[in-house]
């Protein structure tokens, strides 16, 4: 079961490559405050929850080196998912667990003695999942908020590498200083090739924790091999949990395959009662931009769209074997938009302003000049067209670029309105739920 679940996600987004644009609008409900426009530097005048429902913890964090961590509510609608109880007890035994086995730990130093030597001679306290993520930053960023689930599931502490290109991003997510750390010890022992030396027969009746190797290193990218998919078997999950280190190398995102795997259904069920919202509450908990990002994010937009009264966000990615023709993404980008502007023309017109800035901006991530073009043609004088870093194309290896990567994914999550692409890591959900209404369109 859990192979073909895991199968199923995998080839939703591959099959993906025929979806057009997708439109996603997010409304201010009534009774749920936009805080979006902030007027006050108090957070409690804007109605933004700090802490965010309680997911993040009240102390422990040096306030002046995240400022997303506390600002960061004041741009975001309200959440319409809120955290269990259980979610937030589980958060908080894992934010104690980090600090009791985290890097410059007694307890981390005596596992990576035992990872060192190449054997199991005892069961540790600790156990450890190292993530090691790869490709795009969307695919990072949702490679951590999976990894991070699975910690929180398996009772182990995460750790991450972060290569140059991905440092100065994030802030350090929990709390406790330097003990706390998320971020892969640069003297961590590597074995190379050693690791695909280590054997496990897979039979949990068989192994014990002192019979299995201190590491197992897991390849869970896009191109696994069938033996890796054993990962999603309940019997090999059972066999994982006697191993100290976890070495996990993921470009995707597991979340879907981990509801197929028995052991942690019920888990899953009390952590998060609406499936929806395991991304969104963990990539609100785990995931803060650093303050060089930061205020990338709230110059960009205190000068350009704060001013507007609706934002509507644009990504849109091109591949050379899934694109989209400039001509449909007219249509696309005509069709929604006329409706809304008929729509909302005598508001508009009672509305009406004169302070030089147009009624609604695009902001748009990653886009060409063509693609800008038709983006102004479509909203004709009603709309301005914005492209906050001038990056056309994705750039890998690169901290600057990601750095504005990231700032244009913040800029695009405070849209209003958001057009994405199906092929694109923003779109792909949209994409999936659409073939698989059609299930036929899905298999062809």
């Amino acid at each position: 079961m859990g192979q073909r679940v895991h199968g199923l996600a995998e080839r939703c987004q591959a099959d993906c490559c025929d979806c057009s644009l997708f439109w996603q609008i997010s409304k201010s409900n009534s009774g749920l405050t936009n805080a979006s426009h902030p007027s006050a530097t108090d957070d409690a005048a804007n109605g933004a929850d700090e802490l965010f429902g309680g997911l993040l913890a009240p102390g422990g964090f040096d306030r002046d080196a995240c400022l997303s961590r506390h600002e960061s509510p004041r741009y975001y609608k309200h959440s319409p998912f809120a955290p269990s109880p259980y979610l937030l007890q589980k958060l908080r035994n894992y934010e104690a667990r980090h600090r009791r086995c985290g890097p410059g730990t007694p307890l981390y130093a005596k596992s990576v003695e035992q990872l060192r030597s190449g054997h199991t001679s005892e069961v540790m306290e600790c156990n450890y999942l190292v993530l090691i993520p790869y490709n795009g930053l969307g695919n990072r960023m949702l490679s951590m908020i999976a990894s991070f689930l699975y910690a929180l599931l398996t009772d182990r502490v995460l750790l991450v590498h972060f290569p140059d290109d991905f440092t100065n991003l994030f802030c350090e997510p929990f709390p406790g200083g330097a003990t706390a750390t998320w971020v892969l010890p640069l003297d961590f022992p590597s074995y190379g090739n050693l690791l695909t030396a280590k054997k496990i027969t897979g039979d949990p009746a068989k192994e014990t924790p002192l019979s299995v190797p201190p590491y197992v290193y897991l390849h869970l990218a896009h191109d696994l091999r069938d033996t890796d998919e054993r990962f999603y078997c309940n019997d090999d999950q059972l066999v994982l949990a006697k191993v100290n280190w976890l070495l996990l190398q993921r470009d995707l995102y597991l979340v879907p395959s981990l509801y197929a795997i028995p052991e942690f259904q019920d888990e899953l069920r009390w952590l998060f009662p609406a499936k929806e919202s395991v991304t969104h509450l963990l990539g609100r908990y785990l995931l803060h931009p650093s303050n060089s990002v930061w205020g990338m994010v709230t110059r960009y937009y205190h000068s350009y769209l704060a001013p507007a009264a609706e934002r509507i966000g644009v990504q849109i990615r091109m591949f050379s074997w899934a694109s989209i023709p400039i001509d449909d993404m007219s249509t696309s980008c005509r069709t929604p938009t006329e409706t809304r502007r008929r729509r909302q023309d005598e508001r508009d017109r009672r509305t009406s302003r004169h302070d030089g800035h147009p009624d609604r901006v695009a902001a748009g991530g990653l886009l060409r000049q063509a693609e800008v073009q038709v983006l102004r043609a479509s909203g004709g004088g009603w709309v301005g067209v914005l492209q906050p870093s001038h990056e056309e194309q994705q750039e890998m290896g690169k901290r600057g670029h990601n750095q504005k990567a990231l700032a244009e994914i913040y800029l695009l999550s405070f849209s209003d309105v958001l057009l994405t692409s199906g092929m694109s890591t923003f779109g792909v959900r949209e994409c999936c739920i659409y073939l698989l209404d059609d299930p036929a369109a899905f298999w062809t």
